[in-house]
């Protein structure tokens, strides 16, 4: 199924019903369909056609939706963009893939006025906001005086649906391209795998420009659950929602997570509602996860995923038995294997690169042949991460495979060093890379975020660390800073922090 036919079926199946709360205020479902069928006809009537590439660069919003079953419905193609993207990583993925439009709010476009306009693809401006500036469309004007009944595109499931930019954490953003096929069974999988029910009410504050989070969305068009979007995540404002709307359900990433388990204000609000989170993006630490379930009385369900695969891999079923540390079993339909550097199967236990196949996985990087190449081989998807996988076929996530350090010839896992310093009483948030080093070819450096209030020095820390690290393991440099470079959906930048010990 396609994911328009998608939106069509949800509201025959439910009728029409409250699917969205934003800054309470709710949207019914066939309010946002016939929206969305208004904005293809407006589209098209502004030359935007079949194969056309339309950007969407708006904070979580009601028109996020809209415009992404706009697009579809006018035959053009998605490309979701990061609000808080810079003007050159804009212009990248602009330049890139084409854009003939974009959807974007007033503040975002006159600071990237000259740019947008320098792009000579680019022939519509679309404002979300009441005011558009001179030489832009209203996102308003073109839901007026259109009809109600949707384009007719014909729209095949191997279709182009999206090209979903990288974050960039390891090189240049690259266009994933993604088919309604891959967006359509990921949604359904992840659904089938966490037991969504018509029933249950989602705190949704991931950026609907993630695949995290289009996933999330695209969920509730085949459960017909209510969806409480933010516009962005901020932890008291979290906390009242789900507080006054009981919410049941929370995916998100473990910053998040973790900013609520070190909120003095969690105390002041009833949260005996939630009883799920769906924790991806990046590894939760096993002791801050371990906290966040009991201090909340909520499970957390790890899980994994990645751009090229929709994104969801693997997750721990709400009907299994969940292994602590463990991001779970494969997603239904999702065949996975772990091989070594020669492309062999490793046995049972073993850490290897981790494999993915199935309906989900992308074709490839959009203009990108060669790094098609590379990552694509024989329908299997090379992730670059290292994982093992036990008996039970419960997979642990290692590390990925570009952040080893390798000392003297030796494999060292930076997540087996987090992993101890999060479980220091003064740690908030801590990170380990490799350094150069003329002896050793690297060293163990560590970057540390201390609790409010809290106090360490890096003597103390190192000799906490000797107690329960191997020898080999142990950092030679500490450093305390207030705060560790993350991208928007809460993975490490280690490639910023490697840079800075470049010359060291």
């Amino acid at each position: 199924m396609n994911l328009v036919a998608l939106a069509n079926e949800n509201l025959k199946s439910f009728g029409e019903y409250s699917c969205l709360i934003f800054e309470d205020s709710a949207f019914t479902n066939k309010q946002m369909l016939y929206a969305a069928n208004s904005l293809s006809q407006g589209l098209k009537a502004n030359g935007i056609k079949a194969g056309d590439k339309a950007a969407v660069m708006l904070p979580n919003c009601p028109e996020v939706l809209v415009s992404y079953q706009g697009i579809l419905r006018s035959g053009a193609i998605i490309v979701p963009v990061i609000s808080l993207l810079t003007e050159k990583e804009l212009s990248h993925i602009l330049i890139n893939c084409e854009a003939v439009a974009i959807i974007i709010c007033r503040d975002i476009f006159l600071k990237n006025e000259a740019m947008l306009k320098s792009i000579t693809t680019l022939k519509r401006i679309i404002i979300v906001d009441s005011d558009a500036p001179k030489g832009t469309i209203s996102y308003r004007s073109l839901l007026g005086n259109n009809s109600e009944e949707p384009a007719h595109q014909a729209i095949k499931d191997d279709d182009l649906a999206v090209i979903l930019y990288t974050a960039g954490t390891t090189s240049t953003p690259k266009g994933v391209m993604l088919t309604h096929k891959n967006l359509y069974s990921n949604a359904v999988s992840s659904a089938a795998a966490h037991g969504t029910k018509a029933t249950d009410i989602t705190l949704v504050a991931l950026p609907l420009s993630h695949s995290f989070g289009i996933t999330t969305m695209n969920k509730a068009y085949k459960y017909g659950n209510l969806h409480i979007l933010m516009g962005r995540f901020q932890v008291e404002e979290a906390l009242r929602l789900i507080e006054k709307y009981k919410v049941t359900d929370f995916p998100g990433v473990p910053a998040m997570f973790v900013m609520m388990l070190n909120s003095e204000e969690a105390a002041k609000y009833d949260l005996s509602s939630l009883k799920r989170c769906l924790s991806a993006g990046a590894p939760f630490p096993l002791a801050n996860m371990t906290a966040f379930q009991q201090k909340f009385n909520c499970q957390v369900f790890e899980g994994y995923g990645l751009s090229e695969a929709s994104p969801a891999v693997a997750t721990n079923y709400h009907d299994r038995p969940i292994k602590p540390g463990s991001i779970g079993q494969p997603m239904p339909e999702v065949k996975v294997r772990i091989v070594d550097d020669k492309m062999q199967d490793v046995p049972v236990g073993v850490a290897g690169e981790l494999l993915v196949k199935g309906p989900n996985v992308s074709s490839g990087y959009y203009k990108l042949p060669e790094d098609t190449a590379k990552t694509f081989e024989n329908g299997w998807l090379r992730t670059g991460d290292m994982a093992k996988m036990d008996e039970d076929g419960y997979l642990y996530l290692v590390e990925r495979k570009k952040d080893l350090i390798i000392r003297g010839g030796f494999n060292i896992y930076p997540r087996d060093i987090e992993e101890v310093l999060y479980k220091h009483p003064a740690i908030q948030d801590a990170v380990a890379i490799g350094v150069p080093d003329p002896v050793m070819g690297e060293e163990v450096k560590v970057y540390i975020v201390l609790k409010e209030g809290k106090a360490a020095t890096a003597e103390e820390i190192l000799s906490y660390c000797q107690d329960q690290l191997a020898k080999n393991k142990l950092p030679k440099y500490i450093e305390f800073i207030k705060t560790i470079p993350r991208n928007p959906m809460g993975k490490i930048l280690r490639k910023e922090l490697r840079k800075l010990n470049s010359h060291e």
